[in-house]
């Protein structure tokens, strides 16, 4: 049997988000190691595994919770890639792909949040 998260197409969205996330990353310069591209890279993972642990709670409000802060780091990330952007680390394409999808997944874990009340 999966763990519930499997099931769940917002985790499955988070994951290919990360995806995209560390290939642009994986293009920064050696100075951001340790700076905004792990900073991206920490944030990104947060957003699957903060939806994975929420699914093994016992309550929706604690669920929830874990949802909010999935949220949070895809905003964070969102607003990462507007600073990659204004260091010439992305193009204004790259961008567009990190800020469109970082909504889409945002609404769509919004959207699976409001269920559960």
């Amino acid at each position: 049997m999966p763990f519930r998260f499997e099931t769940l197409d917002i985790w499955h969205m988070a994951k290919d988000y990360a995806a995209k996330v560390y290939a642009r990353t994986a293009k920064f310069p050696r100075h951001e190691d340790y700076g905004l591209k792990s900073q991206m890279n920490n944030a990104v993972n947060s957003i699957s595994l903060n939806i994975a642990e929420g699914s093994a709670k016992s309550s929706n409000k604690a669920f929830g919770y874990h949802l909010e802060v999935s949220v949070g780091s895809t905003f964070e990330v969102v607003g990462g890639s507007f600073l990659a952007l204004e260091r010439s680390y992305i193009t204004e394409d790259e961008h567009k792909v990190l800020y469109n999808d970082g909504e889409r997944l945002a609404k769509a874990i919004n959207a699976f949040r409001n269920t559960l009340f």
